[in-house]
């Protein structure tokens, strides 16, 4: 029994049969062709890979280069930071901040629905992870107001009616433009305060994971991005952590306010309220990435079946979008410029006033 170095287990790699016949000389004029790919065993990743024929004993075996992976795109932006090149440092910058949306929208939105897994428990790790350390919000307080709430009781006045993205002291500009940068420093502290209402367990444990998340951002900055400043790397924080919130907030508002809201007595069927009071915004790539299917392109179809991943969202579009026109319910769609330019227009009535409650009738 041979073995081979580095590994747990022996290796046999000799021929205990009879000797193999001589090869038989070419018949034809041109050169024998050189060593051939051959299997390789990789003692690094613990398993077998097609690699170049080694010409020498003792040679290692070739490795495949590693996958792409979203932790590979982070380290990637923390490095950027290190150069002192412009160029590179805003890629590094926006790197960081597509990766931070994709953790805290789209990953606390799937975690939050447990749409990332059929474990229970596995569900509550990543929805603690995603929501709590990476979003600095309470889990608890996001899954009420999301699935229990606005799920539950979509366009309803006084409960689903995302009235808690209305703010009718500020004015259509403010609003629009310079009030989505206060959503990294708001969240936290919205989330804190939050934490009187609940029992000390879940504060103790919900202050601890979002400290956590704030501090592993703050130490990485310095360690391996190179920051030497304590303020530069907060600024970098607050700047990464507001990359995308103008699309997240407009997103938010768009899909649902403006559309027909219902009272509590008289709201009408859920698959009416679906297809009345949500919409879909086209397909845009750093969005998707970054929010999910079920954000932008498939909203309508994610509040229909709330539990299906991004990928099935987008696959059972065309057959939510086929039902609904055949059974002639109404399937909003729209483009977020045309919105934007709505909301702009028509930021008192959305924003400010009450609106108004719609009543179906015929539809019951």
């Amino acid at each position: 029994m041979g073995g081979t170095p580095g590994m747990g287990f022996p290796l046999d790699l000799s021929w205990s049969g009879p000797a193999p016949p001589p090869p038989v000389a070419a018949s034809h004029p041109h050169p024998a062709p050189g060593p051939g790919p051959t299997l390789a065993w990789s003692p690094a990743v613990g398993t077998r890979v097609f690699g170049p024929r080694s010409p020498g004993a003792g040679e290692r075996p070739c490795l495949p280069p590693p996958p792409l992976s979203p932790l590979s795109f982070l380290y990637t932006g923390f490095l950027s930071l290190r150069s002192e090149n412009v160029l590179v440092l805003a890629l590094g910058i926006i790197i960081l901040g597509v990766c931070h949306y994709t953790l805290t929208v789209k990953g606390s939105h799937l975690a939050t629905h447990g749409a990332l897994t059929e474990s229970k428990r596995w569900s509550r790790i990543w929805e603690l992870f995603f929501v709590e350390v990476c979003s600095s919000f309470s889990a608890e307080y996001g899954k009420y107001g999301h699935v229990k709430m606005h799920h539950g009781y979509t366009n309803v006045l006084g409960l689903g009616d995302s009235s808690t993205w209305r703010l009718p002291c500020l004015n259509r500009y403010v609003y629009m433009f310079l009030a989505p940068l206060l959503i990294p420093i708001l969240t936290p502290l919205v989330a804190v305060e939050r934490l009187r209402k609940v029992e000390l367990r879940s504060a103790v444990r919900t202050l601890g994971l979002i400290s956590l998340g704030l501090y592993a951002h703050y130490w990485l900055l310095l360690n391996v991005s190179g920051f030497r400043s304590p303020g530069s790397a907060l600024l970098c924080m607050f700047t990464t952590r507001s990359l995308l919130a103008h699309p997240y907030l407009h997103v938010n508002i768009f899909q649902h306010i403006g559309l027909p809201m219902f009272s509590w007595d008289k709201k009408p069927q859920r698959i009416h309220m679906m297809s009345l009071g949500v919409l879909n915004l086209p397909r845009l790539p750093v969005l998707e990435w970054a929010f999910g299917h079920s954000i932008v392109s498939c909203h309508v179809e994610h509040h229909l079946f709330p539990r299906l991943s991004d990928n099935m969202c987008l696959k059972v579009k065309p057959v939510v979008s086929r039902f609904l026109q055949e059974k002639r319910l109404p399937y909003n769609e729209d483009s977020y410029l045309a919105r934007f330019w709505l909301f702009l227009s028509r930021y008192e009535e959305f924003m400010v006033q009450t609106p108004p409650i719609t009543e179906l009738v015929g539809l019951q």
